[in-house]
Protein backbone atom coordinates (compact mmCIF):
# COMPACT_ATOMS: atom_id res chain seq x y z
CA UNK A 1 0.00 0.00 0.00
CA UNK A 2 1.45 3.52 -1.36
CA UNK A 3 1.45 6.06 1.62
CA UNK A 4 -0.66 8.97 1.34
CA UNK A 5 2.22 11.50 1.35
CA UNK A 6 3.91 10.28 -1.70
CA UNK A 7 0.56 9.82 -3.43
CA UNK A 8 0.18 13.43 -3.37
CA UNK A 9 1.77 15.23 -6.18
CA UNK A 10 4.53 17.64 -5.43
CA UNK A 11 4.12 20.05 -8.15
CA UNK A 12 1.15 20.61 -10.81
CA UNK A 13 1.61 22.51 -14.03
CA UNK A 14 -1.20 23.73 -16.84
CA UNK A 15 0.58 23.90 -20.03
CA UNK A 16 -0.62 25.18 -23.07
CA UNK A 17 0.12 23.62 -26.71
CA UNK A 18 3.39 25.13 -27.19
CA UNK A 19 4.91 23.30 -24.10
CA UNK A 20 4.29 26.64 -22.57
CA UNK A 21 3.80 27.12 -18.40
CA UNK A 22 0.59 28.97 -17.86
CA UNK A 23 0.22 27.40 -14.32
CA UNK A 24 2.56 26.15 -11.37
CA UNK A 25 0.73 25.25 -8.11
CA UNK A 26 3.46 23.45 -5.54
CA UNK A 27 2.39 21.40 -2.81
CA UNK A 28 3.07 22.18 1.59
CA UNK A 29 6.15 20.60 1.17
CA UNK A 30 7.81 23.31 -1.62
CA UNK A 31 5.48 26.17 -0.57
CA UNK A 32 8.33 28.59 -0.46
CA UNK A 33 9.47 28.27 -3.67
CA UNK A 34 8.21 30.63 -5.84
CA UNK A 35 6.78 28.87 -9.14
CA UNK A 36 5.59 32.09 -10.45
CA UNK A 37 8.85 33.01 -11.86
CA UNK A 38 7.54 30.12 -14.55
CA UNK A 39 4.49 30.97 -15.91
CA UNK A 40 5.21 32.01 -19.33
CA UNK A 41 8.45 30.10 -20.14
CA UNK A 42 8.94 26.95 -21.76
CA UNK A 43 9.09 23.63 -19.69
CA UNK A 44 12.41 22.82 -21.70
CA UNK A 45 13.56 25.99 -20.25
CA UNK A 46 13.26 24.94 -16.17
CA UNK A 47 14.91 21.96 -16.05
CA UNK A 48 18.47 20.92 -16.59
CA UNK A 49 20.31 22.05 -19.49
CA UNK A 50 22.23 18.37 -19.27
CA UNK A 51 18.86 16.79 -19.88
CA UNK A 52 18.86 12.99 -21.59
CA UNK A 53 18.22 14.20 -25.30
CA UNK A 54 15.57 11.16 -25.12
CA UNK A 55 13.73 13.41 -22.35
CA UNK A 56 13.56 16.22 -24.57
CA UNK A 57 12.22 14.25 -27.89
CA UNK A 58 9.55 12.86 -25.32
CA UNK A 59 8.49 16.34 -24.20
CA UNK A 60 8.56 17.55 -28.02
CA UNK A 61 6.83 14.68 -28.94
CA UNK A 62 4.14 15.11 -26.33
CA UNK A 63 3.56 18.96 -27.15
CA UNK A 64 3.23 18.36 -31.32
CA UNK A 65 1.20 14.94 -30.87
CA UNK A 66 -0.90 15.01 -27.79
CA UNK A 67 0.97 11.81 -26.24
CA UNK A 68 0.84 11.47 -22.61
CA UNK A 69 4.28 10.36 -21.68
CA UNK A 70 6.39 10.08 -18.00
CA UNK A 71 9.65 11.26 -17.63
CA UNK A 72 12.92 12.04 -15.11
CA UNK A 73 14.59 15.01 -15.13
CA UNK A 74 16.79 17.33 -12.67
CA UNK A 75 14.28 20.03 -11.90
CA UNK A 76 16.17 23.31 -11.44
CA UNK A 77 14.00 25.69 -9.45
CA UNK A 78 13.97 29.48 -8.72
CA UNK A 79 15.49 29.61 -5.50
CA UNK A 80 18.50 28.06 -6.91
CA UNK A 81 17.65 24.21 -5.60
CA UNK A 82 18.16 21.43 -7.79
CA UNK A 83 16.28 18.08 -7.30
CA UNK A 84 15.53 14.72 -8.89
CA UNK A 85 11.45 15.04 -10.23
CA UNK A 86 9.12 12.62 -11.91
CA UNK A 87 6.61 13.71 -14.00
CA UNK A 88 4.15 12.39 -15.46
CA UNK A 89 2.34 14.87 -18.11
CA UNK A 90 -1.41 13.99 -19.81
CA UNK A 91 -2.91 15.77 -22.57
CA UNK A 92 -6.39 17.39 -22.34
CA UNK A 93 -7.12 17.03 -25.52
CA UNK A 94 -8.09 19.41 -28.56
CA UNK A 95 -6.05 22.29 -28.14
CA UNK A 96 -6.46 22.54 -24.29
CA UNK A 97 -3.11 21.70 -23.40
CA UNK A 98 -1.43 19.40 -21.10
CA UNK A 99 -1.35 18.81 -17.15
CA UNK A 100 2.18 17.64 -15.80
CA UNK A 101 1.98 16.09 -12.59
CA UNK A 102 5.53 16.12 -10.64
CA UNK A 103 6.64 13.89 -7.97
CA UNK A 104 9.55 14.71 -6.19
CA UNK A 105 12.30 11.88 -6.06
CA UNK A 106 14.75 13.11 -3.44
CA UNK A 107 13.56 11.06 -0.87
CA UNK A 108 14.42 7.68 -3.35
CA UNK A 109 17.37 8.90 -4.31
CA UNK A 110 18.93 9.06 -0.50
CA UNK A 111 17.72 6.09 -0.39
CA UNK A 112 19.83 4.63 -2.91
CA UNK A 113 22.63 7.04 -1.75
CA UNK A 114 21.65 5.15 2.17
CA UNK A 115 22.09 1.50 0.08
CA UNK A 116 24.82 1.73 -1.93
CA UNK A 117 26.95 2.83 1.65
CA UNK A 118 25.09 0.22 3.36
CA UNK A 119 26.86 -1.95 0.22
CA UNK A 120 29.69 -0.43 1.05
CA UNK A 121 29.62 -1.22 4.33
CA UNK A 122 28.77 -4.16 3.60
CA UNK A 123 31.65 -5.19 1.43
CA UNK A 124 34.01 -3.95 4.16
CA UNK A 125 33.39 -5.97 6.38
CA UNK A 126 32.72 -9.11 4.37
CA UNK A 127 37.01 -8.41 3.92
CA UNK A 128 37.41 -8.05 7.82
CA UNK A 129 35.84 -11.65 7.84
CA UNK A 130 37.85 -12.45 5.21
CA UNK A 131 41.02 -11.40 6.65
CA UNK A 132 40.29 -12.98 10.59
CA UNK A 133 39.38 -16.41 8.56
CA UNK A 134 42.85 -16.08 6.91
CA UNK A 135 44.69 -15.88 10.31
CA UNK A 136 42.82 -18.27 11.72
CA UNK A 137 43.40 -21.01 8.75
CA UNK A 138 47.28 -19.83 9.53
CA UNK A 139 46.75 -20.06 13.44
CA UNK A 140 44.86 -23.75 12.71
CA UNK A 141 47.60 -24.83 10.36
CA UNK A 142 50.58 -23.94 11.74
CA UNK A 143 49.23 -25.87 15.71
CA UNK A 144 51.86 -28.18 16.65
CA UNK A 145 48.72 -29.95 18.17
CA UNK A 146 46.55 -31.87 15.81
CA UNK A 147 43.07 -29.70 15.52
CA UNK A 148 40.29 -31.36 13.84
CA UNK A 149 37.06 -29.50 13.35
CA UNK A 150 33.69 -32.31 13.64
CA UNK A 151 30.07 -32.01 12.70
CA UNK A 152 28.13 -32.84 15.55
CA UNK A 153 25.39 -34.81 14.07
CA UNK A 154 27.39 -37.90 12.57
CA UNK A 155 31.16 -36.72 13.70
CA UNK A 156 32.30 -36.67 10.17
CA UNK A 157 35.65 -35.11 10.45
CA UNK A 158 34.97 -31.36 8.57
CA UNK A 159 38.58 -30.42 8.92
CA UNK A 160 42.15 -31.63 10.04
CA UNK A 161 45.34 -29.43 9.77
CA UNK A 162 48.33 -30.96 8.86
CA UNK A 163 49.34 -32.54 12.44
CA UNK A 164 46.28 -34.23 12.32
CA UNK A 165 47.05 -36.14 9.31
CA UNK A 166 49.99 -36.61 9.89
CA UNK A 167 50.70 -37.73 13.05
CA UNK A 168 47.17 -39.40 13.55
CA UNK A 169 45.74 -39.87 10.44
CA UNK A 170 42.87 -37.97 10.55
CA UNK A 171 41.68 -36.57 6.78
CA UNK A 172 38.39 -34.48 6.41
CA UNK A 173 35.33 -36.65 5.43
CA UNK A 174 36.41 -39.75 7.75
CA UNK A 175 34.14 -40.82 10.67
CA UNK A 176 36.10 -39.76 13.80
CA UNK A 177 34.05 -42.38 15.74
CA UNK A 178 35.77 -45.19 13.26
CA UNK A 179 39.10 -44.56 14.45
CA UNK A 180 38.50 -44.84 17.89
CA UNK A 181 38.93 -47.98 19.95
CA UNK A 182 35.55 -49.49 21.62
CA UNK A 183 36.74 -49.12 25.01
CA UNK A 184 36.52 -45.27 24.72
CA UNK A 185 33.57 -44.57 23.31
CA UNK A 186 31.22 -44.62 26.18
CA UNK A 187 33.32 -42.01 27.84
CA UNK A 188 34.26 -40.16 24.80
CA UNK A 189 30.23 -39.59 24.11
CA UNK A 190 29.84 -38.38 28.09
CA UNK A 191 32.56 -35.63 27.17
CA UNK A 192 30.64 -34.49 23.82
CA UNK A 193 27.66 -34.39 26.08
CA UNK A 194 28.85 -32.25 28.23
CA UNK A 195 30.44 -30.34 25.94
CA UNK A 196 26.64 -29.43 24.63
CA UNK A 197 25.93 -28.40 27.63
CA UNK A 198 28.61 -26.09 29.05
CA UNK A 199 30.60 -25.27 25.95
CA UNK A 200 33.98 -27.07 26.80
CA UNK A 201 34.79 -30.02 29.17
CA UNK A 202 38.31 -31.77 30.66
CA UNK A 203 40.50 -33.76 28.44
CA UNK A 204 40.22 -37.61 28.40
CA UNK A 205 42.69 -40.57 27.14
CA UNK A 206 41.70 -41.89 23.93
CA UNK A 207 43.15 -44.74 22.21
CA UNK A 208 43.31 -44.12 18.02
CA UNK A 209 42.99 -47.70 16.24
CA UNK A 210 46.08 -47.24 13.99
CA UNK A 211 48.48 -46.06 16.81
CA UNK A 212 49.16 -47.89 19.75
CA UNK A 213 50.01 -44.34 22.29
CA UNK A 214 47.26 -43.02 23.74
CA UNK A 215 45.79 -39.45 22.60
CA UNK A 216 44.83 -36.83 24.96
CA UNK A 217 41.55 -34.98 23.39
CA UNK A 218 40.25 -31.88 24.46
CA UNK A 219 36.51 -30.75 23.16
CA UNK A 220 34.87 -27.54 22.75
CA UNK A 221 31.79 -26.00 21.46
CA UNK A 222 32.42 -24.09 17.94
CA UNK A 223 30.57 -22.33 14.69
CA UNK A 224 31.07 -23.08 11.18
CA UNK A 225 29.35 -22.28 8.41
CA UNK A 226 27.40 -25.65 8.49
CA UNK A 227 26.41 -24.58 11.81
CA UNK A 228 27.81 -25.87 15.07
CA UNK A 229 30.72 -28.22 15.74
CA UNK A 230 33.12 -30.31 18.13
CA UNK A 231 36.73 -28.45 18.01
CA UNK A 232 38.77 -31.02 18.98
CA UNK A 233 42.62 -30.95 20.00
CA UNK A 234 44.41 -33.76 20.12
CA UNK A 235 48.19 -34.27 21.19
CA UNK A 236 50.08 -37.81 22.59
CA UNK A 237 50.96 -38.31 25.72
CA UNK A 238 54.34 -38.36 26.52
CA UNK A 239 56.11 -41.13 28.44
CA UNK A 240 53.76 -44.00 26.72
CA UNK A 241 56.37 -45.24 23.79
CA UNK A 242 59.71 -45.57 23.32
CA UNK A 243 62.48 -44.08 20.59
CA UNK A 244 62.11 -47.51 19.08
CA UNK A 245 58.20 -47.54 18.63
CA UNK A 246 57.99 -44.05 17.28
CA UNK A 247 60.91 -45.06 14.50
CA UNK A 248 58.86 -48.40 13.94
CA UNK A 249 55.80 -46.70 13.51
CA UNK A 250 57.50 -44.25 10.67
CA UNK A 251 59.37 -47.25 9.35
CA UNK A 252 56.05 -48.75 8.40
CA UNK A 253 54.63 -45.75 6.97
CA UNK A 254 57.47 -44.95 4.78
CA UNK A 255 57.42 -48.98 3.92
CA UNK A 256 53.64 -48.56 3.02
CA UNK A 257 54.13 -45.41 0.99
CA UNK A 258 56.84 -46.85 -1.12
CA UNK A 259 54.88 -50.59 -1.97
CA UNK A 260 55.00 -50.98 -5.23
CA UNK A 261 51.14 -52.14 -4.96
CA UNK A 262 48.70 -49.88 -4.50
CA UNK A 263 47.57 -49.56 -0.81
CA UNK A 264 44.87 -47.66 1.02
CA UNK A 265 43.32 -47.59 4.29
CA UNK A 266 39.22 -46.87 4.75
CA UNK A 267 37.13 -46.57 7.63
CA UNK A 268 33.90 -48.75 8.21
CA UNK A 269 31.65 -46.90 4.97
CA UNK A 270 34.67 -47.08 2.47
CA UNK A 271 36.18 -43.91 3.03
CA UNK A 272 39.78 -43.13 2.11
CA UNK A 273 41.71 -42.18 5.32
CA UNK A 274 45.48 -42.55 3.68
CA UNK A 275 46.48 -44.06 0.20
CA UNK A 276 50.30 -44.84 -1.10
CA UNK A 277 51.70 -43.51 -4.37
CA UNK A 278 51.05 -46.70 -5.82
CA UNK A 279 47.48 -46.19 -5.26
CA UNK A 280 47.24 -42.44 -6.87
CA UNK A 281 48.82 -43.56 -10.00
CA UNK A 282 46.17 -46.45 -10.58
CA UNK A 283 43.52 -43.97 -9.70
CA UNK A 284 45.28 -41.38 -12.04
CA UNK A 285 44.76 -38.85 -8.72
CA UNK A 286 47.79 -35.95 -8.00
CA UNK A 287 48.11 -36.46 -4.67
CA UNK A 288 46.83 -38.13 -1.54
CA UNK A 289 44.46 -34.60 -0.59
CA UNK A 290 42.06 -35.82 -4.14
CA UNK A 291 41.79 -39.20 -2.33
CA UNK A 292 41.11 -38.77 1.41
CA UNK A 293 37.95 -38.29 2.37
CA UNK A 294 36.04 -39.53 -0.91
CA UNK A 295 34.46 -42.92 -1.23
CA UNK A 296 36.67 -45.90 -2.57
CA UNK A 297 33.11 -46.40 -4.74
CA UNK A 298 34.07 -43.59 -6.90
CA UNK A 299 36.88 -45.83 -8.31
CA UNK A 300 35.99 -48.92 -7.40
CA UNK A 301 32.65 -50.06 -8.86
CA UNK A 302 32.23 -52.55 -10.94
CA UNK A 303 28.86 -54.78 -10.10
CA UNK A 304 29.63 -57.56 -8.28
CA UNK A 305 33.31 -56.85 -7.38
CA UNK A 306 32.98 -53.05 -5.92
CA UNK A 307 33.99 -51.76 -2.52
CA UNK A 308 30.46 -52.54 -0.95
CA UNK A 309 31.55 -56.36 -1.48
CA UNK A 310 34.72 -55.76 0.49
CA UNK A 311 32.87 -54.73 3.09
CA UNK A 312 30.29 -57.23 3.22
CA UNK A 313 32.95 -59.66 2.93
CA UNK A 314 35.58 -58.06 6.03
CA UNK A 315 32.31 -58.25 8.08
CA UNK A 316 31.34 -61.67 7.51
CA UNK A 317 35.04 -63.10 6.94
CA UNK A 318 37.42 -60.63 8.63
CA UNK A 319 39.64 -60.78 5.63
CA UNK A 320 39.72 -60.75 1.60
CA UNK A 321 42.13 -62.85 -0.64
CA UNK A 322 43.08 -61.44 -4.01
CA UNK A 323 39.58 -60.94 -5.07
CA UNK A 324 39.63 -59.76 -8.90
CA UNK A 325 38.38 -55.83 -9.10
CA UNK A 326 38.52 -53.35 -11.75
CA UNK A 327 39.55 -50.07 -10.54
CA UNK A 328 38.29 -46.92 -13.29
CA UNK A 329 40.89 -44.33 -13.28
CA UNK A 330 39.51 -40.18 -13.14
CA UNK A 331 40.98 -39.84 -16.00
CA UNK A 332 39.66 -43.30 -17.89
CA UNK A 333 42.09 -45.66 -17.57
CA UNK A 334 41.28 -48.82 -16.31
CA UNK A 335 43.13 -51.49 -13.77
CA UNK A 336 42.64 -54.90 -13.67
CA UNK A 337 43.29 -55.26 -9.52
CA UNK A 338 43.67 -58.34 -6.99
CA UNK A 339 42.28 -57.00 -3.48
CA UNK A 340 43.10 -58.23 -0.27
CA UNK A 341 41.78 -56.57 2.76
CA UNK A 342 41.80 -56.65 6.68
CA UNK A 343 40.33 -55.14 9.18
CA UNK A 344 41.32 -53.81 12.67
CA UNK A 345 39.47 -56.47 14.21
CA UNK A 346 38.01 -59.22 13.25
CA UNK A 347 34.59 -58.65 12.44
CA UNK A 348 33.34 -55.25 13.73
CA UNK A 349 36.23 -53.45 12.05
CA UNK A 350 36.56 -50.14 12.19
CA UNK A 351 39.56 -49.57 9.96
CA UNK A 352 40.75 -51.45 7.28
CA UNK A 353 43.90 -51.75 4.78
CA UNK A 354 43.45 -52.72 1.36
CA UNK A 355 46.34 -53.88 -0.89
CA UNK A 356 45.54 -53.56 -4.67
CA UNK A 357 48.03 -55.72 -7.05
CA UNK A 358 47.92 -55.03 -10.07
CA UNK A 359 46.74 -58.03 -12.64
CA UNK A 360 46.66 -58.78 -16.28
CA UNK A 361 43.17 -59.38 -16.25
CA UNK A 362 39.94 -60.79 -14.62
CA UNK A 363 41.28 -64.49 -15.99
CA UNK A 364 44.58 -63.62 -14.07
CA UNK A 365 42.64 -63.48 -10.69
CA UNK A 366 41.98 -65.87 -8.07
CA UNK A 367 38.46 -65.31 -6.23
CA UNK A 368 38.80 -64.09 -2.76
CA UNK A 369 39.20 -67.51 -0.20
CA UNK A 370 36.84 -66.05 2.51
CA UNK A 371 33.92 -65.59 1.38
CA UNK A 372 32.09 -64.42 -1.81
CA UNK A 373 28.37 -62.47 -2.34
CA UNK A 374 26.54 -64.43 -4.10
CA UNK A 375 26.06 -64.43 -7.74
CA UNK A 376 29.59 -63.07 -8.35
CA UNK A 377 31.40 -64.59 -11.51
CA UNK A 378 34.68 -66.45 -10.90
CA UNK A 379 37.48 -67.18 -12.71
CA UNK A 380 35.77 -70.80 -13.57
CA UNK A 381 32.87 -69.36 -15.36
CA UNK A 382 34.92 -69.61 -18.34
CA UNK A 383 31.79 -69.61 -20.40
CA UNK A 384 30.56 -65.73 -21.33
CA UNK A 385 26.89 -66.18 -20.86
CA UNK A 386 27.69 -67.39 -17.31
CA UNK A 387 29.61 -64.49 -16.60
CA UNK A 388 26.80 -62.28 -17.87
CA UNK A 389 24.29 -63.55 -15.90
CA UNK A 390 25.98 -63.85 -12.54
CA UNK A 391 26.98 -60.34 -12.87
CA UNK A 392 23.37 -59.16 -13.76
CA UNK A 393 22.19 -61.37 -10.61
CA UNK A 394 24.40 -59.87 -8.83
CA UNK A 395 23.51 -56.25 -9.69
CA UNK A 396 19.77 -57.12 -9.22
CA UNK A 397 20.41 -58.68 -6.02
CA UNK A 398 21.84 -55.63 -4.85
CA UNK A 399 19.50 -53.38 -6.03
CA UNK A 400 16.63 -55.35 -4.49
CA UNK A 401 18.84 -54.68 -1.54
CA UNK A 402 18.57 -51.20 -1.83
CA UNK A 403 15.30 -50.85 -2.60
CA UNK A 404 14.62 -52.18 0.61
CA UNK A 405 17.07 -50.58 2.62
CA UNK A 406 15.64 -47.39 1.34
CA UNK A 407 11.96 -48.29 2.19
CA UNK A 408 13.10 -49.93 5.42
CA UNK A 409 12.05 -53.54 4.55
CA UNK A 410 8.65 -52.49 3.31
CA UNK A 411 8.43 -54.76 0.62
CA UNK A 412 5.23 -53.32 -1.10
CA UNK A 413 6.81 -50.12 -1.37
CA UNK A 414 10.13 -51.75 -2.37
CA UNK A 415 8.09 -53.67 -5.40
CA UNK A 416 6.43 -50.88 -6.49
CA UNK A 417 9.64 -48.43 -6.56
CA UNK A 418 11.49 -51.60 -8.64
CA UNK A 419 8.39 -51.81 -11.16
CA UNK A 420 7.34 -55.92 -10.07
CA UNK A 421 4.76 -57.35 -8.64
CA UNK A 422 4.82 -58.47 -4.78
CA UNK A 423 4.75 -61.61 -5.64
CA UNK A 424 7.74 -60.99 -8.53
CA UNK A 425 9.78 -59.33 -5.55
CA UNK A 426 9.44 -62.67 -3.10
CA UNK A 427 9.92 -64.99 -5.88
CA UNK A 428 13.62 -63.06 -6.38
CA UNK A 429 14.00 -62.72 -2.25
CA UNK A 430 13.30 -66.58 -2.60
CA UNK A 431 15.61 -67.22 -5.54
CA UNK A 432 18.64 -65.29 -3.68
CA UNK A 433 18.03 -66.77 0.08
CA UNK A 434 17.39 -63.20 0.90
CA UNK A 435 17.30 -62.92 4.49
CA UNK A 436 15.71 -59.67 6.17
CA UNK A 437 17.69 -58.29 8.98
Amino acid sequence: MIHPTFARPDITLTLDVEGVIRNAVPAEALAEESLEAWSGRRFADIIDPGADRAILLSIENMRENGASTCFQVKQRFPSGREFPMEYTAISLGDNAGFVAVGRNLQIVSDLQSRLQLAQQAREQDYWRIREVETRYRMLFDASNDAVVLVAVADLRIIEANLAAEQNFGLFPGGDFRARMQERDKKAFRAMLDKVREQGRAPGMALHLSMFAESCSVRASMTSTDAGQAYLLQIAAMAGKETAAERSAQFAMSSVVQRLPQGFVFIDRSGVILSANEAFLDMAQLPSEAAARGKNLKLWMNDPGADISVVLNLLRKHGSVRRMAARLDGALGATTCVEVSAVGDKPEDFEVAGLLLNEAAGFSQARAPSAGREEGMPTTAETSLDQIVRSSTEALERKTIVAALERFEGNRTSAAKYLGLSRQSLHAKLRKYNFDPK
